[in-house]
């Protein structure tokens, strides 16, 4: 559903068919999963039940759905087919929602809710539930159907859904650190007390909580991912940048990295091991293993639709890299880079072959991060391609990568305990 698209009552979504890209049905819906927040804000949509044609039922991420439509679900083809256990801060909309008893604000009277609406917000990738249909009256039985006048009402104008604003679990603590960049959330996580981290890492979804991994200090890193159940621990490593990943593995005993990638996806395992085969600070060690990769006979606009995923950092969709099949890391022979503004100038039909900027040499794998940097700061680039001897396109590095290895090593502990110290100095 794209944003602006209409709203979508959830009782239009039981049962409906999910298929990956390919067409292939991979399940049905079975519930939705919410996320309630402090006071009137309305709930964040997280996932979807999906039941395999097995009766497993497994959490399909609304960042992985692409498209509803036509009474159809549309996803990467990326699915996790680990049974859904629902969490503490976890509501299932028609399992603990519906044929609830709420109250109108307005009028103080008691309501039975018949169904919600969920709308995707503009220009992000979150939903929320919107309205809620609601009928007057008594609570019907399965012998005696309810009568009155039935509406359909903002959340805001309901009440007995919503958590209480004087509630301790880690919902409130979420609710308040909703908006802030994963950076600050790290922040922060850092100065809570283990416990109270764990908590919160807890009630975290993996997406989130992933972003959020990738901006801690090695030791809390390693903490929290200590104190996940290993099945999730996966999920999350899963969910990281493999670059991130393969260092945060890489600092764990190796029987436990073992027991780990047993549980990871076999592509995901696979690019971790191979990560994991480089030094630290050489362009293998640094590079993430899934940029934008497309064949010769791509358009423009293909490339325009692909810079557009909003999973990408800024540096990943600053070019796409051009290569012979298979068109996933590792790649048949790379051709070539086309950069970001340079699509902004061509026709949208132009082949990406017919534009290549193929005179800047690509990194070498086991180049060491001194000459990394200067290749960056050479070439002004923000990211930048890494190739082995047989000519096939490894992964990219982007400057970000290459700024956390240089700082010194403490710099994210440095960091949060600057801005400690201005927060006490302004009080």
């Amino acid at each position: 559903m794209a944003a602006g698209a209409p709203r979508i009552f959830v009782s239009h979504l039981q049962g409906v068919a999910v298929f990956d890209p390919a067409g292939d049905q991979v399940g049905r819906v079975r519930d939705l999963v919410v996320m309630l927040r402090v006071g009137q804000r309305p709930p964040r949509l997280l996932g979807l039940v999906v039941e395999l044609a097995t009766r497993r039922r497994i959490f399909l991420p609304m960042t992985r759905v692409t498209a509803i439509q036509s009474g159809q679900i549309i996803t990467t083809g990326v699915l996790n087919v680990r049974r859904f256990e629902q969490r503490p801060t976890e509501r299932l909309v028609f399992g603990e929602l519906l044929d609830r008893r709420v109250t109108l604000t307005e009028t103080g009277e008691d309501v039975t809710v018949l169904d919600l609406s969920v709308h995707q917000l503009p220009a992000r990738r979150e939903w929320e539930i919107d309205r809620v249909f609601v009928r007057k009256g008594r609570k019907g039985s399965a012998f005696r159907r309810a009568k009155g006048e039935a509406l359909t009402v903002e959340w805001t104008a309901v009440s007995g859904f919503s958590l209480e604003e004087q509630g301790q679990g880690a919902e409130s603590l979420l609710a308040t650190f909703e908006q802030l960049r994963p950076a600050d959330l790290a922040n922060v996580l850092h100065h809570l007390s283990p416990k109270r981290r764990a908590e919160v890492a807890a009630a975290l979804d993996d997406d989130r909580l992933a972003d959020v991994l990738e901006e801690l200090p090695e030791d809390d890193q390693i903490e929290i991912l200590g104190k996940l159940k290993e099945e999730r621990a996966a999920d999350v490593l899963e969910a990281m940048d493999p670059d991130d990943a393969a260092d945060l593995l890489g600092e764990l005993p190796t029987d436990e990295q073992e027991r780990l990638l047993s549980l990871m996806q076999p592509g995901d395992a696979a690019d971790m091991r191979r990560l994991m085969s480089y030094e630290d600070r050489t362009a293998g060690g640094l590079m993430t293993t899934e940029p934008i990769v497309l064949r010769p006979d791509a358009t423009v606009a293909d490339a325009l639709a692909r810079v557009r995923n909003r999973d990408l950092s800024p540096a990943l969709a600053a070019q796409v890299y051009v290569c012979r099949p298979p068109d996933e890391t590792p790649t048949g022979k790379y051709l070539g880079t086309v950069h970001f503004q340079r699509l902004l100038r061509e026709p949208p039909p132009s082949l990406v072959s017919s534009i290549l900027d193929n005179d800047l040499q690509p990194l070498d794998p086991e180049a060491a991060l001194p000459a990394v940097a200067g290749f960056f700061a050479t070439y002004d680039m923000v990211a930048a391609p890494v190739v082995d001897e047989a000519g096939a396109l490894l992964g990219a590095v982007t400057v970000d990568d290459v700024l956390d290895h240089m700082l010194p090593e403490d710099w994210r502990e440095t960091e949060f305990h600057l801005d400690e110290e201005v927060a006490t100095d302004g009080a």
